[in-house]
């Protein structure tokens, strides 16, 4: 199996991959394709099986790879599955903002609807005046609760963090927005900076828990955070940037009363992994649904 840089696996299911299958590489939430989370994008996936779909994922590499098993292009609407290299995820941001934007690159920009195991999802794509396509999706209901001591002692152990390194203004919450994100927030940039965490031991909490992501957030002003997200279940060391912790964070926010106004938070990600990755979220105190925005361009 071949994986990125960031990638953890030895696994090869190339020969399980169909012939014939159609795959596009996009970096999403960055208009460089040096930057930005990769995924992959099949188009017409309506011939695969969850085992070919794994298969290809694994192929790929990528943090997660998206596939359209049907849909009605007439009315742009279009069932979609999501596939780490090691399992199938109810839903994936960036690689839904890869695919928003192929189609959108194919049909032109406007509003399409994916249909996704975790939910009806909105998209709407526009074009600059560059002609780069820029993508909004709005996330299921997002929803966030106080982490029990137990999943914080677990997560901190694996991740070689002390009580001490969080921010206790903000405090540690398991967030969701489609998938399930346990959020601390680090009480500094520099221990951010820091990540050197057992990648077996998170994984086995991760998935004792059902959390797609760790959601490592600091904060540097209201309006502006910075975020790692290990990755450990899907393969992956660390992923560059997370659409659906995204959303959940968008949860996360609300709950705990940051956000009294709609308004928009920026979030950057993949900054120390050298991917940089920039996502904006639109928070109503009024609507549990966050809005994920970001660009996506092809990798050549």
């Amino acid at each position: 199996m071949t994986t990125d840089v960031t990638g953890k696996s030895d696994v090869d299911d190339r020969a399980a991959r169909p012939t014939g299958t159609e795959i596009l590489r996009y970096s999403a939430f960055t208009p460089d394709p040096a930057g930005g989370n990769p995924a992959g994008v099949v188009l017409d996936a309506s011939g695969l099986d969850a085992t070919a779909m794994r298969a290809v994922a694994a192929e790929v590499g990528y943090s997660e790879t998206a596939f359209v098993t049907g849909g009605d292009e007439g009315a742009r609407r279009f069932r979609v599955r999501y596939f780490s290299p090691l399992a199938e995820v109810a839903f994936c941001g960036h690689a839904t903002v890869a695919l928003a934007v192929a189609l959108a690159e194919r049909l032109g920009p406007g509003g399409i609807v994916l249909d996704t195991p975790a939910g009806e999802i909105p998209v709407s794509t526009a074009t600059d005046g560059a002609g780069a396509v820029r993508a909004t999706l709005t996330s299921v209901p997002a929803r966030s609760r106080p982490a029990l001591a137990t999943e914080l002692d677990a997560a901190l152990g694996a991740l070689g963090w002390a009580p001490d390194d969080l921010d206790p203004a903000l405090p540690p919450h398991v967030a969701f927005g489609g998938n399930d994100h346990l959020v601390l927030a680090s009480a500094s940039r520099a221990r951010l900076a820091r990540l050197d965490y057992d990648f077996d031991a998170l994984a086995e909490v991760m998935g004792r828990h059902g959390w797609t992501t760790v959601d490592l957030v600091w904060r540097e002003s209201p309006e502006r955070f910075h975020a790692r997200n290990p990755f450990p279940v899907g393969g992956v060391v660390e992923d560059p940037a997370t659409g659906a912790a995204a959303a959940a964070f968008g949860g996360y926010l609300r709950a705990l009363g940051l956000v009294t106004r709609p308004g928009t938070v920026a979030i950057r990600q993949g900054e120390d992994m050298g991917r940089p990755s920039d996502l904006l979220i639109d928070v109503d105190p009024l609507d549990p649904r966050t809005r994920v925005t970001g660009q996506a361009v092809p990798i050549p």
